[in-house]
């Protein structure tokens, strides 16, 4: 299946649209709690990394993109922060370590888009863990309203660009395949000024959904047990009306 990354082309691009940590402070809470390195999976930038390594935590940033490594390699070196960062795929990825707590963001999960891929991750990250190790990692919910879309182009958000002055606006096309059980999104980038457009960008992402007992199967296979799924990371519980599922899966 092929998969676009056009969105993780232009690493600031990424920073500008993803300054949001919500995660940070349920994983700082696990981290506590944790010895040995900490592994972040599809990395980007360092979003999450970097605050944890703030807490002098010992991290590693894995990431397949090779110019969101490079931004947050230079973000981590401006605050004299020392990160291990390594450019690997997720579902191959080999550190040669042991550690209690690997944990992936910003609903990473939903790259990969086979079953193939799905167990190539588990797998790895199962070989990295310790016994009773923790992979905590978010995905969107697949409710009605999340996949069912219709298939033209809606208004999403916008925003001011610090760079350019210019106003931001973003609207998507979403297509379902529901054999694949993955999202086909593409998003329209209108850089507005005094009502003109200057220019326009399109990029497209792919992205697999996973029903919940989807996952409770997907996680005994591989020799995890998840412990807590919560609606989002702020801990509230998981119901039709949530729009993400955070889990919490420990190796048995």
């Amino acid at each position: 299946m092929e998969q676009f990354f056009e969105e993780y082309e232009d690493a600031s691009l990424y920073d500008k649209e993803n300054t949001r940590i919500g995660e940070i402070p349920f994983l700082k809470e696990l981290a506590l709690q944790m010895k040995g390195p900490i592994i972040d999976l599809a990395c980007g930038t360092g979003r999450l990394t970097i605050p944890l390594a703030r807490e002098g935590h010992e991290m590693i940033g894995i990431d397949v993109h090779e110019g969101m490594l490079q931004a947050a390699k230079e973000k981590s070196r401006q605050e004299s922060l020392n990160i291990n960062w390594s450019k690997q795929d997720c579902t191959n990825f080999d550190l040669g370590i042991k550690t209690d707590f690997i944990y992936s963001g910003g609903n990473s999960f939903q790259h990969f888009l086979t079953n193939e891929d799905q167990d190539g991750l588990f797998n790895r990250v199962s070989s990295h863990l310790n016994p009773l190790g923790l992979f905590v990692f978010d995905t969107r919910f697949p409710s009605a309203e999340e996949l069912l879309q219709p298939p033209r182009e809606e208004y999403w958000t916008n925003y001011i660009d610090a760079d350019t002055g210019f106003k931001v606006e973003l609207s998507t096309i979403n297509h379902y395949n529901a054999i694949e059980q993955v999202q086909y999104y593409t998003t329209f980038r209108r850089y507005v000024k005094e009502g003109q457009i200057m220019k326009e960008l399109k990029t497209r992402v792919n992205l697999r959904y996973v029903y919940p007992k989807e996952m409770e199967r997907l996680a005994e296979k591989h020799g995890f047990k998840i412990i807590n799924v919560y609606g989002d990371w702020g801990r509230n519980p998981l119901s039709q009306e949530s729009y993400a599922m955070v889990y919490v899966c420990q190796k048995v």
